[in-house]
């Protein structure tokens, strides 16, 4: 499995390059990315982030201060936007509980720690809260998303009911923990399953890994 996982990615990342990914200025910008991609595409989220950004709201005191009418109509193009308020504010709250917005501080907890506090918040589940670690703190987390289990699944390395944790410990366990070969390997996974290995319509027989599905 290990050799394996090397392959594949040596395979994506000489077929796609460096993936820049996540695409974001800010640590914080990428935490309330994290929550508003959940059940929409990045497009969308694009579209909600530059609202708050020409509101100059995107900063968790900023944020904070909204009324929820005002951040969700700002977060709309992003779907979901009542529920996802919700979620942020939550997560708002916690930062400021707990660590008083102070992200460097929230960055020197460890890992299994802070995935915990995160998974703690309403609204915040794994994969959320791995990104939060993953792409905004800099921790070694693999990420697993519907891209990475359909991949994984096709290709005969999980079974499809495996559970989240389980398909991470696969990586976490196969791959040295490095943060940014982390990073690099969940964005080519992700855009393999965009522009081949979809859910309908899959482009299997020019599929950069088509000599390597079982």
């Amino acid at each position: 499995m290990k050799q394996k996982l090397k392959k594949t990615y040596r395979k994506l990342y000489r077929h796609f390059g460096p993936q820049g990914w996540w695409p974001a200025r800010t640590p914080f910008e990428v935490m309330v990315g994290a929550i508003l991609t959940q059940n929409t595409s990045w497009q969308n989220v694009e579209r909600a982030i530059a609202n708050l950004k020409r509101a100059r709201v995107l900063s968790w005191k900023r944020m904070l201060r909204l009324n929820d009418r005002a951040l969700a109509r700002l977060i709309r193009p992003a779907g979901y936007y009542n529920i996802k308020t919700r979620r942020l504010k939550n997560f708002l709250h916690f930062l400021q509980e707990r660590y008083s917005g102070d992200l460097r501080r929230m960055k020197e907890g460890g890992t299994s720690r802070l995935r915990q506090e995160l998974l703690g918040i309403n609204g915040i589940g794994p994969e959320t809260a791995d990104s939060i670690l993953l792409y905004a703190l800099h921790k070694p987390i693999f990420v697993i998303d519907a891209y990475t289990r359909r991949w994984m699944v096709r290709h005969g390395l999980a079974a499809p009911q495996l559970l989240y944790e389980d398909l991470q410990k696969i990586f976490m366990e196969g791959l040295p923990a490095d943060t940014a070969l982390f990073n690099e390997y969940h964005a080519l996974i992700v855009r393999l399953g965009k522009e081949y290995c979809r859910k309908t319509k899959e482009k299997c027989a020019i599929c950069p890994l088509r000599d390597e599905k079982l």
